[in-house]
């Protein structure tokens, strides 16, 4: 008798996330790193060509106002892999590749994205950069994933595979990996054989690429990190600007590799893809006629390209300005496989935006990275540099140009009090990085 209630106990608690669809969707979820909102196509680019996204855009939902949650890398990786502000993991900065600095990570107490999808019955892969821990415990094979190809740091040599302090790191799972190959090609490979091997049973497959972050060194370059040798961190190749137009090149290139294996598999209809960015590009790239770079909370920080494709599910061409968040992507992946869950998100599922064209209920929004600090609520973004105060209507100055906090004081002060409130929430959270 006792072993019977036991079954029945514990019965529940281990299908508890199982997706209610009958047949659940696969799910592919596709980040750039440092790529600006005007390096694609179809968001205004004319100096680089990228067909493969532009198609996605036009047979999915072109995101005009979807932000990362940090302005670098780290942070944007925790909060997009946990649905909580970054604040909560204790990574609000970069975990950096020097040796001082590798000691932390991702923590156990945080349930990511691999690990709900997993619990649900999807095979997890993550094919490409980690950058939530060095050390072994922070592993993605550790937080959910079944397979992972790739790298831990924040770059590596897109030849060598050495990262910026020259150590070698590219991993399978958690040994070390000896294989030759330009990076975006390498981890498009292994994401497709993945895929083939899943083509049966639901899949979460994440794609996050180095491209076009440095070293800027396209496909045909030569190593520039090798064992003994000085190197520069950002590549020695004199026209980096033509080198991260190639980078970005080929990972459209290689983002086409993966569409095209959904209609080889015959599975195309039945998964959802999601591309975005992980921050605004350095001054190489295209913000468009946003303020500001990677590192700041200027929009050009992190307000950044993003389209979703579903065929037959979201209308073709859409357009939405509804304001989405990093966070939002988890609880919506969730909403579009029919996972239920117990887990609570400071993130919005904006599935209703996908498929109704509705927008998301207006909520305060918060950014914070060293010396800088926003809360935004519907078009008005409040930034604070240091000292510096400034308000913006971003309905009608996008580019950040006329400072209203004057004339504006109360809705100033509302602003802050809501950032404030904030702030003392994330105040019991310790971090961990600069």
């Amino acid at each position: 008798m006792k072993a019977k209630i036991l079954i029945l106990i514990v019965f529940p608690i281990l299908f508890s996330c199982v997706s209610n669809k009958e047949n659940p969707p696969n799910i592919i979820l596709i980040m750039a790193d440092d790529m600006g909102y005007g390096d694609i196509s179809c968001f205004g680019s004319e100096f680089i060509q990228t067909p493969v996204l532009d198609k996605m855009a036009s047979e999915g939902i072109k995101f005009t106002d979807y932000h990362s949650n940090g302005a670098v890398c780290t942070p944007t990786r925790a909060a997009l892999m946990t649905g909580n502000y970054q604040q909560r993991a204790g990574l609000e900065g970069v975990i950096y590749a020097a040796l001082d600095k590798r000691m932390f990570g991702i923590q156990d107490s945080e349930k990511t994205i691999a690990e709900i999808f997993k619990d649900a019955g999807y095979s997890t892969g993550i094919f490409g950069k980690w950058h939530l821990g060095y050390q072994p415990e922070y592993n993605p094979v550790h937080h959910g994933f079944d397979e992972f190809y790739g790298y831990v740091s924040g770059n590596v040599d897109f030849i060598s595979h050495r990262d910026g302090v020259g150590l070698y790191d590219w991993w399978h799972n958690t040994d070390t990996a000896y294989e030759e190959g330009y990076v975006t090609d390498l981890i498009t490979d292994f994401a497709l054989k993945f895929m083939e091997r899943n083509k049966k049973k639901p899949f979460l497959l994440y794609i996050p690429h180095e491209a076009p972050h440095y070293p800027y060194q396209g496909r045909n370059d030569k190593a520039d990190r090798l064992p003994g040798v000085n190197f520069q961190g950002h590549g020695s190749r004199p026209d980096k600007k033509q080198a991260y137009k190639e980078m970005v090149e080929i990972m459209d290139e290689n983002i086409g590799r993966v569409m095209d294996k959904l209609k080889d598999l015959g599975i195309e209809k039945n998964t959802f893809v999601f591309f975005c960015s992980d921050n605004g590009a350095t001054n190489l790239g295209n913000n468009g006629t946003l303020n500001g770079f990677k590192g700041s909370l200027w929009e050009g920080g992190h307000r950044v390209p993003a389209i979703a494709w579903y065929p037959e599910k979201i209308e073709a061409g859409a357009i939405t300005e509804s304001t989405v968040l990093g966070i939002d992507v988890l609880p919506t992946l969730l909403s579009v496989a029919g996972i239920d869950t117990d887990n609570k998100f400071d993130g919005k599922d904006f599935s209703e935006v996908l498929f109704s064209g509705n927008q998301l209920n207006e909520r305060p929004l918060f950014w914070r990275y060293r010396n800088q600090w926003v809360v935004r609520r519907g078009d008005w973004k409040y930034l604070k540099i240091k000292e510096k105060e400034y308000l913006f209507n971003l309905k009608i100055d996008i580019g950040e140009q006329n400072n209203l906090i004057e004339t504006n004081s109360e809705r100033a002060s509302d602003l802050k009090y809501l950032l404030e409130k904030w702030e003392n929430e994330m105040a019991e959270y310790e971090l961990k990085t600069e």
